[in-house]
C-alpha cells in the first residue's frame, strides 16, 4: 500500500498539481441554443492568409502616451503570469511611433483531470498601436506545440484553426480534433481584448 501511495504521488505533478486556464470563468451550468456558436464560421479572420484577431478600443481624451503607458505594465505583466514560460517578452517599446510587440509563449488546457491533462503550448504576437484616444491590438502569428512531452506537434493557426480545418464541412460544428484548439483560442482572445478594453476605458 505504501508503494501504491508513493507511485501516486510521483505522477501528481504532471496532472493533479497541473494549472487549469487561471483566466477561464466557468461555464454556465445552462446554456440556450447551440452554445458552440460563437466559435463557429466567421469566429477565426484572416487577413493576407494570416489568422489576425483584431480590435480597435475607443477611449476619448486620452492621448497615445497615455494608452500607451497604460497597456505597456499590463503586457509586462502577462509575461509572469501563472502558464507563461519564461521566453515570454515584450520585443517592441517604441515611444515614438507608440507601438508595443509582445511574444508569448504559455499552456492552453484543455482537459485537466485526474491522470488525464491535455493542453498545448500556446505561442502568439500581441500587437499594440496608439494613437489619441484609441488604440489598435492584433492577436496573430499564432502557432501550437502540441503534446510535447511525448510526440511533439507543431501547428500553425492558418492550417488548424481557421474555418477550412477547425469545423466540419457544412460549418455547423467543430471539427473533432482541432476544434479544442480553436475554441481554447478564441477564448483567451476574448478574455485579453476584454482585459485591455477595461483598462483603457476606466
Amino acid at each position: 500500500m505504501r508503494n501504491f501511495i508513493i507511485a501516486a504521488l510521483l505522477l501528481m505533478p504532471v496532472t493533479a498539481f497541473a494549472q487549469d486556464n487561471t483566466w477561464e470563468m466557468p461555464e454556465p451550468t445552462q446554456q440556450q441554443g447551440n452554445p458552440d456558436a460563437k466559435y463557429l464560421e466567421g469566429a477565426v479572420p484572416e487577413v493576407d492568409g494570416r489568422v489576425v484577431f483584431q480590435t480597435t478600443i475607443e477611449a476619448p481624451g486620452k492621448s497615445a502616451r497615455q494608452l500607451y503607458d497604460i497597456l505597456l505594465p499590463i503586457l509586462q505583466q502577462q509575461c509572469r503570469e501563472a502558464g507563461q514560460f519564461e521566453q515570454s517578452r515584450i520585443v517592441i517599446q517604441d515611444t515614438t511611433t507608440m507601438q508595443l510587440v509582445a511574444s508569448y509563449q504559455e499552456w492552453l488546457v484543455f482537459k485537466n483531470q485526474p491522470l488525464s491533462l491535455d493542453r498545448t503550448r500556446l505561442m502568439y504576437h500581441i500587437i499594440v498601436d496608439c494613437a489619441d484616444g484609441q488604440a489598435s491590438i492584433q492577436m496573430t502569428r499564432i502557432y501550437y506545440l502540441y503534446d510535447e512531452e511525448r510526440q511533439p506537434q507543431t501547428y500553425r493557426a492558418e492550417e488548424w484553426i481557421t474555418d477550412r480545418y477547425g469545423l466540419n464541412r457544412s460549418k455547423t460544428k467543430l471539427a473533432r480534433i482541432s476544434g479544442k484548439f480553436r475554441r481554447k483560442t478564441i477564448d483567451r482572445k476574448d478574455y485579453l481584448f476584454g482585459k485591455y478594453t477595461r483598462a483603457l476605458q476606466q
